[in-house]
């Protein structure tokens, strides 16, 4: 007669086979659901640039057809006309200024200026979302693919831009053993403990999800990108502006000038 517990063992065996027919469409459905987190957060990142675009288009239209309306009123009405153009010209400067960091204890209230970028970045919700764009930038990925020939010496002098250098690889203070671009062997640890980011050699990682993604490295050379972007978009809207109050303010003078003259 056959053991009452026969049947046992054969139960095992098919809970087991189909934990194993189940598990590839467990991965499988991991990599769609992650494909499609990469396109929705690619496709923000577009809408947010062709939204910045537009709105900087926007903003440089609007004050160009209130200069050249005031252009013609200002024959007329020399001085409602001068302030008409001065308003959003000055505005236009202050928000040039704040850009290029010219006043940093006063824009940190004022969106897009180096104060109010430092602040987003440095909170932990916000650096997530920024993590997860670099990730999917490809940064990284591009430079391993550029440099997987290079020799450890041949590495340590090659430019690398702000978010390479700091989100890429770990700090050269960290004194580990170059592999590849983004594989490196960890030593002793640093030797220099004053350096500023100290705590980076610890959360550098050779997984490539995770690489310095964690590091304050990481979150100023964001910041340097990003500020160097605005700054130059800073320094054009201040010209900008400059180049348009003066040309009104001498408009307005030869208006005054003429209308004294003919009295």
């Amino acid at each position: 007669m056959a053991p009452e517990n026969a049947g046992h063992p054969v139960e095992a065996v098919t809970v087991t086979v189909t934990e194993k027919e189940n598990q590839p469409k467990a991965d499988s459905m991991n990599i769609i659901t992650e494909k499609e987190n990469q396109s929705t957060r690619e496709k923000v990142i577009i809408q947010v640039k062709f939204l910045t675009r537009m709105g900087i288009g926007i903003s440089l239209l609007f004050v160009f057809l209130v200069s050249n309306s005031v252009a013609f009123l200002e024959s007329r009405f020399p001085m409602p006309g001068l302030v008409l153009a001065m308003a959003p010209l000055i505005v236009m400067l202050t928000m040039g200024l704040a850009l290029t960091g010219a006043y940093k204890m006063e824009s940190r209230t004022i969106p897009g200026s180096p104060m109010w970028l430092k602040l987003k970045v440095h909170n932990n919700n916000n650096w997530n979302n920024i993590r997860s764009c670099i990730f999917y930038s490809g940064d990284c990925s591009d430079l391993v693919s550029r440099s997987f020939m290079l020799k450890s010496y041949d590495f340590s002098i090659k430019r690398l831009s702000p978010i390479e250098g700091g989100c890429c690889k770990p700090p050269s203070t960290c004194e580990m053993q170059y592999v590849n671009a983004t594989f490196w062997e960890k030593g002793d640890g640093v030797k220099d403990k004053s350096y500023p980011y100290d705590s980076d050699c610890d959360s550098w990682s050779n997984d490539q999800n995770t690489l310095c993604y964690n590091c304050n490295s990481c979150q100023e050379g964001f910041l340097r990108t990003v500020q160097g972007k605005w700054r130059k978009l800073g320094f054009f809207l201040v010209v900008m502006a400059l180049v348009l109050i003066i040309s009104h303010f001498l408009l307005f003078l030869a208006t005054i000038w003429e209308h004294f003259a003919r009295i």
